[in-house]
């Protein structure tokens, strides 16, 4: 029977979002939308014929070609080292189940009615979300060792749950200690599973979250907008995440162009007035200093650039296909022979398609995966980038956003989450005729 009811209809995309907190501290994290995507298939099986976006043929060839790539999982690109074992077959399974439960939602959310799921209740999900990863973002600041065993990870056996990958998933953690300015720094990464997850994550949210409670909300919403985006600043500074400062920057610059270009004086004059004292802010406290010396310390761009490399020359010998999983390097970008130490348990052998969800797909899916991942998104600014409404606008940022972070942050799992619920968003507004 199908539901009727518009709050039942709309209870998985609630349950995924307003619940995540709660799927993050019993272990299913992003997965969850794996479990949520069961009973939407089964709706939207009762609901044919059903609207596709456009695009869909696009990630739909990305789901054929990755289950082609399974037929390389065995093999061993020169420069990389270790056999075919359970844990790579997980990993493939774990993107597998992924892709094609984000397909569902997508057509799930687009083919749902404004009255079944409004398009300001969806923002103001997204908004929630925000404000829980902002909390999660201090908890990072202020306890960064907080972490415990979850239920699900208790229930895993070891050669699932002892797999680092899938141990970053499901494993509660405040943040994420690195030496990327050359001593042990606490990056904020809860409730996602990684610190630049995170960084992705919270620009996006924050986008959702201007609009939800700035462009639809009150004076009471905006004043607490403001109070909440101010204390956000403080994770977003500890959090060392060069990539989401640079995509902050961009953001702002994009969102003032595209006001002045509709003539909205009083939008522009809001937006540059609140950048003003936010520099002003930051210049006088301590967070400036953090900055400064992060930027000094770039000892991870000889990493990524060791890695990258090592990427590109292991998909040119499989351009078609990739390998279907990542693949872990002989000796990294110092050394032939690397280990975990005391000093650094993440140290060892780095894995090959970890820097970026770009260098993933070509690890993965070879040059073809990745160009299908581009145009799908590529796509979706060229059709909606003359969307002036404030739905249009944010979404086309973030789509701009996703094409940038796809250089420097991997999509799974969270983040590409929030990059196909925003292209559904867009899909949904360009086809209602009345704006929020």
């Amino acid at each position: 029977m199908i539901p009727r009811s518009p709050a039942a209809v709309s209870l998985p995309i609630g349950i995924l979002l307003v619940g995540y907190p709660l799927w993050w501290a019993l272990g299913f994290g992003g997965l969850i939308v794996v479990v949520l995507a069961v009973p939407m298939a089964v709706i939207l099986w009762r609901r044919r014929p059903l609207l596709l976006p456009r695009g869909f043929g696009l990630w739909s060839l990305i789901l054929v070609g990755y289950l082609a790539s399974a037929t390389m999982l065995g093999a061993t690109p020169a420069g990389t080292h270790g056999d075919l074992r359970a844990g790579r077959i997980a990993g493939y399974l774990m993107r597998l189940a992924l892709y094609l439960a984000l397909l569902i939602v997508v057509l799930y959310i687009g083919n749902l009615t404004e009255r079944e799921l409004p398009r300001l209740a969806l923002i103001r999900m997204l908004g929630v979300l925000f404000l829980v990863t902002v909390a999660g973002g201090l908890l990072g600041v202020l306890a960064p060792g907080f972490e415990y065993t979850a239920p699900i990870e208790r229930l895993l056996p070891d050669w699932i749950g002892g797999n680092s990958f899938v141990r970053n998933l499901i494993h509660p953690t405040a943040a994420q200690t690195q030496y990327v300015l050359g001593y042990a720094a606490p990056r904020p990464e809860a409730p996602f599973e990684w610190a630049n997850a995170w960084g992705s994550n919270v620009s996006v949210l924050l986008v959702w979250f201007t609009v939800g409670w700035w462009v639809y909300g009150g004076t009471r919403r905006r004043v607490i907008a403001v109070a909440v985006v101010a204390l956000a600043a403080i994770p977003v500074v500890h959090s060392l995440n060069r990539g989401l400062w640079i995509a902050l920057a961009f953001s702002a610059v994009y969102l003032v162009l595209r006001l002045a270009r509709q003539r909205k004086a009083l939008g522009v004059a809001v937006l540059t007035a609140c950048l003003t004292l936010g520099g002003a802010v930051f210049l006088i406290t301590p967070l400036h200093a953090i900055v400064a010396q992060r930027i000094e310390s770039p000892h991870s761009n000889e990493v990524r650039g060791h890695t990258v490399t090592r990427t590109l020359e292991a998909a040119l010998a499989s351009p078609v296909l990739g390998y279907g999983n990542t693949r872990n390097a002989v000796g990294n970008h110092r050394s032939a022979t690397t280990a975990k130490t005391s000093w650094c348990a993440e140290c060892g052998h780095p894995p090959l398609g970890s820097d970026g969800q770009l260098w993933l797909l070509l690890m993965t899916q070879g040059f073809i995966g990745a160009g299908l991942y581009v145009a799908f998104f590529a796509g979706a600014v060229r059709r909606y980038r003359r969307d002036t409404s404030p739905v249009g606008v944010a979404g086309t940022l973030i789509m701009i956003l996703v094409l940038f972070y796809m250089f420097v942050y991997d999509g799974l799992v969270t983040p590409l989450i929030l990059y196909l619920i925003s292209f559904a968003l867009l899909w949904r507004n360009a086809m209602e005729t009345t704006d929020i």
